[in-house]
């Protein structure tokens, strides 16, 4: 068995390899003293229940096919107030079962980019284009992102964010339709109803292509972008 410090130096340079691949030096060096967090503003009353009615109606969902299949929905979660929402494909398999967003070994690598951005997971919103997951982990159907959009606009309704960041081509074709391929988009901001939109990579394709740091590198230059609205460096 590895002594509980060893496995800390472990996994502390584990973490701080990956930050170095991503290119963010900031999270290497000492913070200045006496900086502290934000407070997040309270959440009125009528917006949480708002977001608890609007969940109770994807779990009970039967509008399309999805639901037949799947083992819960998987609404999303994250702070009500955000300021910031990532957005993604639809669950997987780890998602399905446990009825909560990137949680497998993708939405881990995502947890990592927003601390390396200075925001806790709890800070943002986090969640997917269409709510059940696809079989076989498939690309969702035109229809089926129709048909499941209008919970994810009232969700951003609600919310009000001020930067949505979509994670691979499926969520950005629904913001950017027609934009083209993810090189071509990624790293510009572009406009949905007067909130910024920031296509980038899944974090799914950056483990696809783990070995390839210009990726990584890529992402991390889009997530700079993102933090400079926010006023952080």
């Amino acid at each position: 068995m590895t002594p509980p410090n060893e496995k800390f130096l472990i996994d502390l340079g584990t973490r701080v390899r990956f930050f170095d691949e991503m290119g963010a030096e900031f999270i290497l060096k000492e913070r200045s003293a006496g900086k502290k967090k934000t407070p997040r503003p309270d959440i009125p009353v009528n917006i949480a229940e708002a977001f608890e009615g609007l969940k109770e109606r994807i779990l009970r969902c039967e509008r399309c096919g999805l639901s037949r299949q799947r083992t819960q929905a998987v609404p999303g979660e994250g702070s009500f107030g955000a300021g910031l929402m990532f957005i993604g494909e639809g669950p997987g398999h780890d998602e399905d079962v446990l009825g909560r967003p990137f949680v497998g070994r993708a939405g881990q690598l995502l947890t990592k980019i927003i601390q390396a951005m200075q925001f806790e997971r709890g800070d943002v919103y986090i969640t997917n284009i269409v709510k059940c997951r696809p079989p076989e982990n498939r690309t969702p159907h035109r229809e089926e992102v129709e048909t499941c959009s209008p919970y994810l606009l009232e969700q951003i309704d609600l919310i009000k964010p001020r930067v949505i960041v979509t994670l691979g081509k499926v969520a950005t074709d629904f913001f950017v339709p027609g934009g083209g391929a993810m090189g071509a988009l990624r790293g510009r901001f572009c406009d949905f109803h007067g909130i910024r939109v920031m296509p980038t990579f899944h974090p799914s394709y950056l483990i696809r292509n783990e070995s390839n740091k210009e990726i990584r590198r890529s992402v991390w230059m889009d997530m700079q972008q993102v933090m400079e609205v926010f006023g952080k460096k």
